[in-house]
C-alpha cells in the first residue's frame, strides 16, 4: 500500500512539474508578445486583401485600391514607390501578385458563369473585366443576354424574354433568326408594339416575314383596346381614427398589365403599406377592372423600385389587353398624349393633353416628364401613351394646388428597372457615394459622403468626372448627372466600376448598395458644415475673425440650388446655428446667421429645408 503511494505521489509531482514548465513557458511568450511593437495597419490591410482574393476578387481589387489611395503600391497593376526600403519593395510585390490572382479569380468565376449557363452572373463579372480594361466592348455581354432571353422565352417568361432581347440588341446581338423568333412570341402574346419593335428589326435585316405576322405588327390598337388593360388599385388599410372618430383609410391608384401572366405596373407609393417594413398597420391590396360586375380581386407585389417610385404587382387575372415596355420612347415637349387611369375612383378615364416639359429632376435617379393632361388622385401609376399607341410614361405625381401640373416617369426608365423588380423583392441599385453638380463644362464632384466606394479610394471633392466606365459622356442638353445616372443604373451593386476624374486619375472602386436616403446616411457621420454642401448648395471655408464664432465664409453656393435660391453668394459670412435631420420625414433643416455681401452685409437669419432623397448623387 505504501508503495503504490509512493507511485501516485511521483506521478503527481511530475505532472505539477509539467504544468509549472508549461504556464512558465506561456508567461514568458506572453511577455515576449507584450514586449512586440503594434503591427502597422498595412499588415492588416494586406491580410482583408488575402482573406477576399480567392472567394471575393471583385472586393479584393476594390481593397488594393483602397492600399494604393492610403499607401501607394499599384499602378495599373503594377507596384510603384510609395515609401522606400526592402520592406516595402516587398508589400508592393505582394500587392502586385494578389493583384494579379484577384483578376485571375475573376476570369475564372466568369467562365464558369458561362459553362454553367449563369448569364445573368455571366455579364455581371464581364462588366467588372471591363471597367479594368481588361474585357471591354467584347460584345460577350450582348451574346450573354440573347442567351439568357431565349431561355426566358423556353420557359414561358414573355415579359422577361422581350426586356432582355432588348437589352441585348443594344450591344447588335440579335440576328435575323433571332427578331423573327421574339416577333413570332409577341404576336402570340398579343403585344402590338413589342411586334412592331422587333419587326422593325427584322425589316433591318431584309429578313423574309411572314405576312399575318407583319399584318399584326403593322396594325393600331385605340385607347379603347387599351382600357381594357388599365386596372384600379385599393389598397385597404384598416380604420383610421382621428379625434375620436374613425373611417376608413384607404389607397386608391391606377395600374396597367404588362403581362399576360397577370403582372401589372402601378407606382411604389400606392402599395407602400405592403413592403414597408416600418409600416405596422392592417393592409390588404386588391384590384378591380372598372366595369358593373367587376369584383375586387386579391394582388400581391412582387418587387419594387422605391427610387423610381415603381412597383410590379400580381393577380390571378387574364388580361384582355396587355401594354408593351420595349419601345423606349422619349417623346418630345409639344407631343400628345394620353392619360389612362381611374381619377378619385372614376375607372377607365382617358384625358389628353402634351408633354409640357422633359428633363424635370424630382426622383432620386433620372428625369422624368411633365405633362398637362387632366390627373388626379387615383391616377397614380396610369399609362401614358401617345398617338402612336406607345407607352411613353407612368403617371406619378401631380399638384393639386396647381391643375395642368403633372408628372410621369419616363418608360424607358420603366425598362431599365423592370428586370430588377421581376427577380423580386426591392431593386438594388449600385452607389459610389457622390453627390454631384452640373457644370458648364461637365459634372463636378460636390461631396464624398464618408464609409462609401469613393470615399475609400480617396476620391477628391471639386474635381470634374471625366468618364465613368472608359466612357465619356456627351450631353447636348447639359444632363450630365443623369446620363451618368443611367450608364450606372443596370450595373449590380459590387461590380467594379472604372471612374476617371479631374486629377488625372482613374480609380476602379467596387460599388456598394444604394441606401434609401443617401444623404440621410452621410449626415449621421459627417459634420453640418459639411453637409451644408450636398444637401444646401453651400460650399463653405474658413472666415475671418470677428463678430461670427466660429466664423464661417461661402466659398460657392452651387447653381439652382437651395442656397442659391435663397440669395446667398460667395464671401457671405455665415453662422451655422443649428441642424435639424428628419429621416421619417425625408428633411433636413439648416440655421444659419448670414451676412449678405449683395445686401450690404445686412445681418439675417434664415433656414434653409432641404430634401434628403436629392435627385444629385451617383
Amino acid at each position: 500500500m505504501v508503495l503504490l503511494n509512493t507511485v501516485k505521489n511521483r506521478k503527481t509531482q511530475a505532472l505539477l512539474l509539467m504544468i509549472a514548465l508549461f504556464s512558465s513557458c506561456i508567461s514568458m511568450k506572453s511577455v515576449e508578445e507584450r514586449l512586440k511593437p503594434p503591427r502597422p495597419t498595412r499588415d492588416f490591410r494586406i491580410e482583408q486583401i488575402e482573406e477576399a482574393v480567392d472567394t471575393e476578387p471583385e472586393k479584393a481589387i476594390h481593397l488594393i485600391g483602397m492600399y494604393e489611395a492610403m499607401y501607394g503600391g499599384m499602378a495599373d497593376g503594377k507596384p510603384v514607390n510609395g515609401d522606400s526600403g526592402d520592406r516595402w519593395s516587398a508589400a508592393a510585390e505582394n500587392i502586385s501578385a494578389l493583384w494579379d490572382r484577384a483578376v485571375k479569380n475573376l476570369t475564372e468565376y466568369q467562365a464558369e458563369a458561362v459553362a454553367e449557363k449563369r448569364w445573368d452572373d455571366a455579364a455581371s463579372f464581364e462588366r467588372s473585366l471591363s471597367a479594368l480594361g481588361l474585357s471591354a466592348e467584347t460584345g460577350a455581354n450582348g451574346a450573354y443576354l440573347l442567351a439568357e432571353a431565349k431561355e426566358y422565352l423556353d420557359s414561358g417568361n414573355d415579359l422577361a424574354a422581350f426586356l432582355t432581347a432588348v437589352r441585348a440588341e443594344q450591344y447588335s446581338a440579335l440576328k435575323a433568326s433571332d427578331t423573327l423568333l421574339f416577333l413570332e412570341r409577341a404576336v402570340k402574346a398579343r403585344q402590338r408594339r413589342t411586334a412592331a419593335y422587333f419587326l422593325n428589326l427584322a425589316d433591318s435585316f431584309h429578313a423574309e416575314t411572314p405576312q399575318d405576322l407583319r399584318a399584326y405588327a403593322e396594325g393600331r390598337d385605340s385607347p379603347a383596346d387599351m382600357i381594357k388593360g388599365v386596372a384600379t388599385v385599393l389598397v385597404d388599410r384598416g380604420i383610421k381614427v382621428e379625434r375620436g372618430r374613425g373611417f376608413n383609410d384607404r389607397v386608391l391608384g391606377s395600374a396597367f398589365f404588362v403581362d399576360a401572366s397577370g403582372l401589372l405596373i402601378t407606382n411604389y407609393h400606392v402599395i407602400a403599406s405592403e413592403v414597408d417594413p416600418g409600416y405596422e398597420g392592417y393592409s390588404r391590396m386588391y384590384i378591380r377592372m372598372g366595369d358593373a360586375t367587376s369584383p375586387r380581386i386579391p394582388a400581391k407585389v412582387i418587387g419594387w423600385d422605391k427610387t423610381l417610385d415603381l412597383a410590379l404587382i400580381k393577380t390571378e387575372y387574364k388580361s384582355a389587353y396587355v401594354f408593351s415596355v420595349v419601345d423606349r420612347i422619349k417623346p418630345k415637349v409639344g407631343d400628345t398624349i394620353l392619360a389612362i387611369g381611374s381619377p378619385v375612383g372614376l375607372e377607365k378615364t382617358v384625358t389628353m393633353g402634351i408633354v409640357s416639359a422633359t428633363g424635370r429632376r424630382l426622383l432620386q435617379i433620372g428625369d422624368v416628364i411633365q405633362i398637362d393632361a387632366a390627373v388626379n388622385h387615383g391616377n397614380s401609376g396610369g399609362p401614358v401613351i401617345d398617338i402612336e399607341g406607345r407607352l411613353v410614361g407612368i403617371v406619378f405625381a401631380g399638384i393639386e394646388q396647381f391643375p395642368g401640373l403633372n408628372f410621369a416617369v419616363p418608360a424607358e426608365r420603366l425598362a431599365a428597372a423592370l428586370p430588377g423588380m421581376i427577380k423580386g423583392g426591392k431593386a438594388k441599385r449600385p452607389w459610389l457615394g457622390l453627390t454631384l453638380a452640373e457644370t458648364p463644362a461637365g459634372t463636378e464632384i460636390l461631396y464624398v459622403a464618408p464609409l462609401t466606394p469613393a470615399a475609400d479610394l480617396h476620391v477628391p471633392d471639386g474635381v470634374s468626372i471625366k468618364s465613368l466606365n472608359y466612357q465619356t459622356l456627351i450631353q447636348e442638353d447639359g444632363r450630365f448627372i443623369t446620363a451618368l445616372q443611367d450608364s450606372l443604373f443596370q450595373n449590380r451593386p459590387g461590380e467594379l466600376v472604372a471612374l476617371e476624374t479631374g486629377d488625372g486619375k482613374r480609380r476602379v472602386m467596387q460599388s456598394a448598395e444604394r441606401p434609401a436616403l443617401p444623404l440621410a446616411e452621410a449626415a449621421k457621420i459627417d459634420s453640418r458644415e459639411r453637409m451644408a454642401a450636398p444637401l444646401f448648395g453651400i460650399i463653405l471655408q474658413n472666415g475671418a475673425t470677428g463678430k461670427f464664432t466660429p466664423s464661417l465664409l461661402i466659398k460657392k453656393v452651387v447653381r439652382g440650388s437651395v442656397a442659391d435660391e435663397a440669395g446667398l453668394s460667395a464671401q457671405d459670412p455665415l453662422l451655422i446655428r443649428g441642424f435639424k435631420l428628419n429621416e421619417e420625414k425625408g428633411y433636413a433643416l439648416l440655421d444659419i446667421s448670414v451676412k449678405k455681401r449683395l445686401s450690404g452685409y445686412f445681418e439675417t437669419s434664415m433656414q434653409l429645408p432641404a430634401a434628403l432623397d436629392s435627385p444629385n448623387t451617383l
